[in-house]
């Protein structure tokens, strides 16, 4: 089925992608600074996706955290997200002007095929953590396995970038 828009056709496909597109706010490597002075205890780096789903076709619907920060380690960090996830998210947060009550921040890890012949595999898994927020700081992260429907929303943002 083709639909038109501004005298041109497009398929539900292309309308898809570009509602998506539009929804992606930042999609690269970041890098934060530890602390500690000097020595930059805890500075890593990672990839991070974050979306806002104000931005796609909503059909109506309100979101209570429509902010998506999507983060996953990368080969050449010193820290892994989950051991700096409070020190991340405020970082984050703090350099993309979000508003904390406003964003679920999922850590994501792919999956991974190891031992002989790579006949074993730990699947992909979404975890959502939630923080306790006190002075614009994120403390306390409590993690949990991200679940339907909103595992089906990230994953689709995930497939497309």
């Amino acid at each position: 089925m083709l639909y038109k828009f501004d005298r041109s056709l497009y398929t539900k496909h292309d309308i898809l992608n570009t509602l998506l597109i539009d929804m992606l706010i930042h999609d690269d490597i970041f890098s934060w600074e530890g602390w500690g002075g000097e020595l930059k205890l805890a500075s890593g780096r990672c990839r991070l996706r974050i979306f806002d789903l104000r931005k796609g076709d909503t059909k109506g619907i309100s979101h209570l955290r429509p902010i998506i920060v999507i983060v996953s380690d990368v080969p050449d960090s010193g820290m892994t997200i989950k051991s700096c996830a409070g020190h991340l998210a405020t970082t984050i947060a703090e350099a993309f002007h979000i508003d904390s009550a406003r964003m679920l921040f999922v850590e994501y890890y792919p999956a991974v095929t190891y031992g002989e012949d790579g006949k074993n595999t730990i699947p992909e898994r979404y975890e959502a953590v939630e923080f306790t927020w006190i002075e614009n700081k994120a403390i306390q992260p409590k993690w949990r396995t991200l679940k339907p429907p909103l595992l089906e929303i990230v994953r689709e943002l995930m497939v497309k970038f």
